[in-house]
């Protein structure tokens, strides 16, 4: 890719190939970008005197943020999605990130990805929806920002369904898999948390109409969009807690069906345990001593000896059914 540009003039939206003359004229300038390489960035950048270091904190992953620096407001923002499949902890939870510069009359949108929020409003531009463009370069800001805060709700819903899944599983599965599950919910938690934080203290920051960029008439909507993300971040620490509440069931579940097999295991060994002392006592065969079992040479010992055995396993087991441990 690619640069592309809109001019809101006059009631009109049109495409420009050459923004940077389009800059100077009347109207909105809208300018986004996808995936430009450094050169068409650079270009970019000297056309509206954005700095550097805002390119940069684009690529390397900084956190949600709003600055403000001399003829523009730089707001970044990240969209977010759950991968599905055998995935790493890094890929599980896909982020990316948006910059938009809001100046007076301009609006300029970068992007390494193509970002359905970006491309929906820039359609609905294309499509003459008069509300975008026509309110401002921050209204529209405003428009591109609500988009990509209402997706994390569609990625909340899915951490939720996952979540449900998970408590049902507790109750009657305590394999490593459903750990796992677990470890992998209460993961993209975190990750989602780190992102849903930071993107409010910069909406925030927009909402309180602190830039120059954000007219007052605007900040009403940066006020909406603030409290949807503070409902996520309640959402959040709200599934937080019943994804450890999940675990801790699990745990408590592995203790109780440890403690089934233990009670299996001593009920064996304490049946095993007399007849294994009777057997062993019968082995005893020394001869001749005055001392001997008179019942070694009786002819029906040892059938005598081996009925005793079932008898006695049989009470032990009557015993322990009644006793609820069998």
């Amino acid at each position: 890719m690619t640069i592309k540009a809109l001019r809101f003039s006059e009631g009109e939206v049109e495409t420009v190939e050459d923004y940077e003359a389009a800059r100077i004229e009347p109207g909105i300038v809208w300018v986004r970008a996808n995936n430009a390489d450094p050169v068409e960035l650079e270009r970019v950048a000297e056309s509206f005197d954005i700095h550097h270091l805002s390119l940069e904190d684009i690529k390397n992953g900084v956190r949600p943020k709003t600055e403000e620096f001399a003829g523009y407001t730089f707001l970044l923002l990240k969209t977010v999605e759950l991968s599905r499949g055998e995935t790493t902890f890094e890929e599980e939870t896909q982020v990316k990130a948006v910059g938009m510069f809001i100046g007076e009359d301009w609006l300029v949108t970068l992007s390494e990805h193509d970002v359905d929020a970006v491309r929906r409003i820039w359609q609905a531009a294309l499509d003459g929806d008069r509300r975008i463009l026509d309110r401002g370069p921050d209204f529209t800001a405003y428009r591109v920002c609500d988009g990509i805060v209402d997706s994390y709700f569609t990625v909340l819903d899915e951490i939720e369904d996952e979540i449900e899944t998970v408590e049902e599983a507790v109750i009657t599965d305590t394999s490593i898999e459903t750990l796992e599950s677990i470890n992998g919910v209460r993961r993209e938690l975190l990750a989602f948390r780190k992102l849903a934080w930071p993107t409010r203290e910069a909406v925030g920051y927009l909402a309180r109409g602190d830039p120059e960029e954000v007219r007052p008439e605007t900040e009403k909507y940066f006020r909406d969009v603030y409290d949807h993300l503070v409902q996520l971040v309640d959402l959040t620490e709200t599934y937080r807690e019943l994804a450890g509440g999940a675990r801790d069931i699990y745990l408590n579940m592995l203790s109780v069906s440890t403690n089934e097999v233990m009670k299996k295991l001593t009920v064996v060994a304490t049946i095993v345990l007399p007849l294994t002392l009777i057997v062993g006592v019968y082995g005893m065969n020394f001869q001749n001593s005055p001392f001997n079992m008179p019942e070694l040479g009786w002819e029906y010992g040892y059938p005598a000896v081996m009925l005793g055995m079932f008898l006695m396993t049989a009470i032990l087991v009557v015993y322990f059914r009644q006793e609820g441990w069998l």
